[in-house]
């Protein structure tokens, strides 16, 4: 019954090398590590975009009405 959760092949020796021969950066050499990156990136670019504009209106203030 739990043979398939307890009888796997051990994969670490396959992923040491694949990680030990690339010449990439450390954060590209697994699978999905552009997936990973880029999507942080692009996170990170949409909180800055955000807070930009946040600011951006604070100073631009409320127009007075009266």
């Amino acid at each position: 019954m739990l043979g398939a959760l307890v009888n796997k092949p051990n994969r670490v020796p396959d992923v040491q090398r694949l990680v030990q021969s690339s010449h990439e950066p450390i954060y590209y050499r697994l699978a999905r590590g552009k997936l990973y990156v880029r999507t942080y990136y692009a996170g990170f670019a949409l909180g800055m975009a955000g807070t930009a504009y946040g600011i951006w209106s604070l100073i631009k203030g409320k127009p007075a009405t009266e």
